[in-house]
């Protein structure tokens, strides 16, 4: 029988969790030319739910097109006007002999080559003249707007991991030249999200930026608890298992509502019962989840300098002035100024994310593991949940 949770992997259909408003929202703006911004942490379902709205779209307009580019690789200009030219070719045609016409006849001066396998029309590829590229970058740029009118479709282009363009060569006049040329387009919607919050919120929100009020900007919110205990009873009823709503609902807390743990979590619990799980099999599944990644989080503590390690240690013995004599002589923590940079060494390695006045562990699993396990802080009063 195959588990009813998904991680680690695009959900859809069942295993799909709720988001049912910020579906409509994205739907909304894809069906009415907005842009939209989107911003959360890694693992928090946002390539999910960007391709699920994308399904809900195409239901209700046929001649949508969705575009979707992943730049978790890309650390290149070159290789993002690569992949651009070919993805939208792509989706725009789906025949062989299409999608060389077009490229020959939109951008011929730039290709020395194509590539695809005959069998699976999906494996096409372009090799780009980067010298040439150079020369009229707005060739690439325009090429979706150009294809939408010429086919008149109307194309989405949703770029994953997109303040990877900050770590471009030149970002501020990559930018400028995006922006430049996007924002004339009218048949081109663009979906841009990202998970290193403060990076995207430098590039989106800063009114000395190229990017700056290019769409609607949400941020995406964790799923309540109320919804994450409807999903998981129901998904243990689907497979003919039970499991009560107060543990449904002490199993997503335990792992502070993150998508990716509780589904990852819910699955262990769900291995370890015959028939009915209760809060016993939960807390095994936890502790094993967190034993599964202990290997990772001692690696990724072990990266940590001595300085930020006892920063983190504060953190989670709820110390609130970081900055205090006190704190700086009982932490260890050099002086006021070298908190900040301790603090901004945090969030640059997605460890630590500060909202307001709120410090939150980014991984929930990470935090548990160095409560328990490095600083062995069970017996103390520590911000676990």
């Amino acid at each position: 029988m195959n588990t009813p949770f998904t991680f680690g992997k695009i959900a859809s259909g069942m295993e799909f969790t709720n988001r049912k408003a910020d579906i409509l929202r994205l739907v909304n703006n894809f069906l009415s030319g907005n842009n939209t911004i989107l911003i959360s942490p890694r693992r928090w379902g946002k390539s999910s739910l960007v391709k699920k709205s994308a399904e809900e779209a195409v239901k209700e307009d046929k001649n949508l097109r969705f575009c979707f580019i992943d730049l978790y690789n890309i650390r290149k200009e070159e290789e993002f006007y690569q992949v651009l030219a070919q993805e939208v070719i792509k989706v725009s045609s789906a025949k062989w002999e299409e999608r060389v016409n077009y490229t020959k006849k939109l951008i011929s001066q730039f290709i020395p080559k194509i590539t695809y396998t005959p069998d699976s029309i999906s494996e096409f590829s372009l090799g780009l003249d980067w010298k040439e590229v150079k020369k009229q970058p707005e060739q690439i740029i325009n090429i979706a707007e150009k294809l939408a009118i010429e086919k008149k479709i109307k194309i989405v282009i949703c770029i994953d991991e997109f303040q990877n363009i900050s770590e471009f060569e030149n970002p501020l006049a990559f930018q400028k030249q995006l922006r430049a040329n996007w924002q004339k387009h009218s048949n081109v919607i663009y979906c841009l999200y990202g998970s290193k919050r403060h990076m995207m919120l430098e590039v989106f929100t800063s009114s000395s930026m190229p990017f700056y009020k290019f769409g609607d900007l949400f941020f995406l919110e964790k799923i309540s608890e109320e919804h994450w205990i409807e999903f998981i009873t129901s998904r243990f009823k689907d497979t003919g298992k039970s499991i009560s709503p107060e543990d449904a609902g002490f199993m997503a807390k335990l792992v502070e509502y993150h998508p990716y743990y509780v589904q990852q979590l819910a699955q262990l619990s769900w291995l370890r019962c015959l028939k009915n799980c209760g809060r016993s099999e939960v807390l095994e599944a936890h502790n094993q989840l967190i034993m599964q990644l202990s290997l990772l989080f001692q690696n990724i503590t072990d990266s940590l300098t001595t300085t930020q390690i006892n920063y983190l240690h504060a953190v989670l013995k709820k110390v609130e002035q970081l900055s205090s004599k006190e704190t700086l002589s009982i932490y260890r923590l050099g002086t006021s100024a070298n908190v900040l940079r301790i603090k901004n060494a945090l969030i640059s390695k997605e460890i630590l994310d500060f909202t307001g006045v709120n410090t939150e562990f980014l991984d929930p699993a990470y935090k548990m593991w160095l409560s328990i396990h490095y600083f062995k802080l069970q017996n103390e009063p520590v911000n676990l949940i």
